[in-house]
């Protein structure tokens, strides 16, 4: 009996070396993702190289490079969920939009590279005029390899980051990938899509054990298995992939990282990092673009701001306030082509956009001239053609009335008060702002799970919107603005040719953003605007001169202004038509009307 003890313990004991011994040498997740992606990145890297040898050939074969650019695509597909996370500087100039790119800061203007590019030089026809700009795409793609090399070799993952990472590629699936963002020409959306859910699944479920995992592979393959039976860019039915396949994703990948109790570093991003959705109520913060934490939010300072708003004490001479041209009940705009100059009948230069949901994008104003909300109070009250006021004098004259300094006291806790501050004029009005955020439209329940919030006809319209009608390329969904998803760290702006009149067949001479940074890509460069609210917000553009969503949707249709004719020789927006039909039109006038906020301001 002895005998059989001893050798009981012996077996034991080897059993327990061997179960520590195969545990100990086992990569945790991290690493062994981190050698995954070097592996992928080098499988890119020949992808590369294969599409560059074809392209050198003496007789190219058309075919054969448009099938090997679509490899290369897809090679980085594999791991574009961590180098959009870990080194999206690179990234912009890999896979970024076919665009000048300018530093606001410097001004400093970086011509397009990339996929993208190189995309446009393929398709539809292979263009061999432009061979050697392909072999000099190709070389640049080379020079982002290697540095996705060099961050992969030196730098750690830790896995916060892994989940962080995984959960916004599937943001960027719903909100840029199955909309043809980055493959306008191939329109190879769902393949692609497909490829990038399932390398997240692939690194995400080395978290999952047991029954978790098995549910979690259950739901990435019917996400997988839905993109890859329906592969048609037009009839994808987007609402039904978001709400059945897509937010499932990101709420499992939430829970996930939950149960697992990582320690997790927060940042200020716009999209919140716990939102299981990117449509939750909560999905994102309003304080995201303040100028710094002590401009947050609260309850007093949105009071106080609510007053200053619609107080004409702010103006030079006391009669306009905020109000009288962001009216409240017009969802904040005026209703007017343009507003007047003040104290006169002559016409301001730009129309008025709503501030609802304002606070959500990382630059103000049609030019973009102002970062925040703070900046644009500051530049509205000092415009002499909108308040001719001053924030200095306006803080002076806030400062003898007992019931502002009262107001100022209770929003701004200070020791000794002996004044009022501009800066705190200025916070209380752009927290005002930040509560007119609402995320709350029709849309917005359907998402979150009411299927009788929209009908067919909107929910086809959603479908044209992110689809055939290209809308959702850039006003990103589910802001519907110029912030890009799902980071949010800039917002973009567009030139497409807005006419100067409907009768006249020239553009309007507004040079929007160029009168801030002379650079030609900005010369009539203005905001992408949100499309939320849209149906109370008319007239529309910068200048008013539509006054219908249908003149809206008709001049988009043919192809912006170049596509009508006139001379606009920076036009962003292709020139193509859209040849949607009058009831797809409609349709998609009908989706833009499910995203009206409910009232509750």
């Amino acid at each position: 009996m002895k005998k059989f003890t001893i050798i009981a313990a012996i077996l034991i004991t080897i059993t327990g070396y061997l179960f520590y011994s195969c545990n100990r040498l086992k990569p945790a997740p991290e690493k062994a993702i981190a050698q995954t992606l070097i592996a992928q990145v080098d499988s890119f890297a020949q992808t590369r190289n294969n599409l560059l040898a074809a392209v050198k050939n003496n007789h190219v074969n058309e075919k054969r490079v448009q099938s090997l650019f679509l490899d290369a695509r897809l090679a980085f597909k594999k791991f574009e969920w961590a180098v959009e996370f870990f080194d999206p500087q690179n990234s912009r100039f890999v896979n970024g939009p076919p665009v000048q790119e300018i530093e606001i800061m410097s001004g400093q203007v970086f011509e397009p590279a990339g996929l993208q590019v190189i995309e446009g030089m393929l398709f539809p026809k292979y263009d061999p005029t432009k061979k050697s700009e392909i072999i000099r795409q190709l070389n640049l793609l080379q020079t982002g390899i290697d540095r996705y090399k060099s961050h992969f070799k030196f730098i750690d993952i830790l896995d916060w980051q892994v989940f962080d990472a995984t959960k916004q590629e599937v943001f960027r699936v719903l909100s840029l990938g199955i909309s043809g963002f980055d493959n306008p020409l191939t329109l190879k959306s769902m393949h692609e899509s497909a490829m990038a859910l399932r390398n997240v699944q692939r690194n995400i479920t080395l978290y999952a054990d047991g029954d978790e995992a098995e549910k979690m592979n259950g739901k990435f393959n019917a996400a997988c298995s839905y993109l890859e039976r329906h592969p048609d860019f037009n009839s994808f039915d987007r609402a039904r992939f978001i709400t059945q396949y897509g937010n499932p994703l990101t709420i499992s990948i939430t829970e996930l990282e939950k149960k697992l109790n990582l320690h997790i570093i927060t940042y200020n991003y716009l999209l919140n990092q716990g939102a299981k959705t990117m449509f939750d109520k909560d999905a994102f913060n309003i304080n995201s673009y303040a100028p710094s934490q002590s401009s947050y939010v609260t309850e007093k300072k949105v009071a106080l701001g609510r007053v200053l708003f619609a107080d004409p004490i702010l103006s030079g001479e006391g009669n306009r306030s905020c109000q009288s041209c962001h009216q409240p009940d017009k969802a904040f705009t005026d209703g007017l082509v343009k507003n007047t100059i003040i104290n006169t009948n002559k016409l301001l230069k730009r129309n008025t956009p709503t501030l609802i949901n304002t606070a959500l994008q990382p630059g103000q104003f049609y030019d973009l001239r102002a970062i925040t909300l703070e900046d644009q109070a500051s530049a509205v009250v000092g415009n002499k053609d909108e308040m001719h006021g001053s924030m200095l004098m306006s803080a002076e004259k806030l400062w003898q009335n007992k019931n502002y300094r009262r107001l100022f006291s209770d929003a701004f806790p200070v020791k000794t008060r002996k004044n009022i501050d501009t800066l705190e004029v200025m916070n209380a009005i752009g927290s005002y702002v930040r509560s007119l955020t609402l995320l709350n439209s029709r849309f917005d329940d359907y998402m979150r799970g009411n299927k009788t919030a929209m009908n067919q006809e909107e929910i086809n319209g959603f479908n044209l919107f992110m689809g055939k009608a290209k809308c959702g390329t850039c006003h990103y969904m589910p802001l519907f603005n110029g912030s890009f998803p799902p980071q949010y760290a800039i917002i973009e702006s567009e030139v497409i040719g807005v006419p100067k009149t409907l009768a006249e067949k020239e553009i309007d001479p507004d040079m929007g953003r160029y009168e801030t940074l002379h650079v030609n890509a900005f010369k009539h460069a203005f905001k992408i605007s949100t499309v939320r609210n849209a149906a109370r917000t008319a007239p529309y553009m910068h200048n008013g001169v539509f006054t219908t969503l249908k003149q809206v949707m008709d001049f988009y249709n043919k192809g912006g202004g170049a596509g009508l004719g006139y001379k606009v020789d920076n036009q962003t927006l292709a020139a193509d038509k859209l040849n949607l039909t009058d009831k797809e039109s409609e349709e998609v006038i009908a989706f833009i009307k499910s995203l009206d906020s409910k009232t509750g301001i």
